[in-house]
């Protein structure tokens, strides 16, 4: 179904918004927005939104399982603005979001679903969950001029770390169960990175509740448990978004495309597009879901 914007979305969508989980996808172009949503479907999610401007369209083929909300996608924080919405609209549904090139990865998410994975998470009385954004790029920078190739696809097997979030409210004292992580190709190119852009972690999964509000550097305004890594008495699940999104940026930005001829280094590695590589790297969680 097409919708002229977001407030007609709204409007006429309760069945959407009455089960879940939700999976809400930003198109900021056409790059890989087919395998981006059928790799969405196929993690079990019954609802997605693409939001696009007018001119990028979804594939004809999958165009009925979807629904196409047209809307600026450029504007200052237009995903956590839309996502804020969509979760005040929608008490009690459980929500995750993207951009077009970003893929999802939960531990075993092989063999079990999104559905199997939130279901787990609401068992341990948790609303969110930590996602880390994992950059993925082309090894072949020639063959592959903007960076995004699904059959060369690489990523950084270390150089990630994480520093204390402070309180500025507490003296900046560290929050509790709170860090910031960094890595990747937002480390390794910081220099063309803005400060506030170089984190690496997301509350991409969370359950929606009125007034909710995601802030634009994807934590929500409600600290007390929604920004948390995981609760006080053990680790929780935590999940991966395997994303072109960095790369494709720093290809398509005239300041930083003709400085970097390739982002692979000794610490690279191709992606095996598996939960199982993603845990044994640490760059997810499986928590006490065996």
């Amino acid at each position: 179904m097409i919708h002229k914007d977001l407030d007609s979305f709204l409007a006429t969508s309760s069945t959407a918004l009455a089960k879940g989980p939700l999976a809400v996808i930003m198109a900021e172009d056409a790059v890989e927005l087919g395998s981006t949503l059928r790799h969405h479907l196929a993690a079990g999610f019954p609802e997605i939104v693409l939001l696009a401007p007018e001119g990028i369209d979804p594939p004809e083929d999958i165009l009925d399982r979807l629904h196409l909300v047209r809307h600026d996608v450029y504007a200052d924080a237009a995903l956590p603005e839309a996502v804020s919405r969509i979760a005040d609209a929608a008490p009690g549904l459980w929500i995750y979001y993207c951009y077009n090139a970003e893929y999802l990865f939960f531990p075993f998410c092989e063999s079990r679903g999104i559905r199997d994975l939130v279901a787990f998470h609401a068992e341990e009385r948790r609303e969110a969950m930590l996602t880390y954004v994992i950059d993925l790029y082309a090894g072949d920078l020639d063959r592959y001029g903007n960076a995004v190739s699904l059959e060369d696809a690489h990523l950084d097997r270390s150089g990630y770390y994480a520093l204390a979030r402070k309180d500025e409210a507490k003296a900046w004292a560290p929050k509790e169960r709170q860090l910031d992580f960094f890595g990747g190709l937002r480390w390794r190119f910081e220099e063309h990175i803005p400060w506030t852009k170089r984190k690496i972690d997301r509350i991409s999964i969370f359950k929606a509740k009125k007034g909710l509000r995601l802030r634009p550097d994807f934590t929500f305004a409600d600290e007390e448990e929604m920004n948390t890594y995981a609760c006080p008495w053990h680790n929780n699940l935590t999940a991966a978004i395997c994303s072109f999104r960095t790369a494709k940026a720093l290809r398509s930005n005239p300041g930083s495309r003709f400085d970097i001829h390739s982002f692979r280094w000794h610490n690279s590695v191709p992606f095996d597009w598996h939960s199982q590589q993603l845990m044994d790297l640490g760059l997810m969680e499986p928590g006490q879901w065996f």
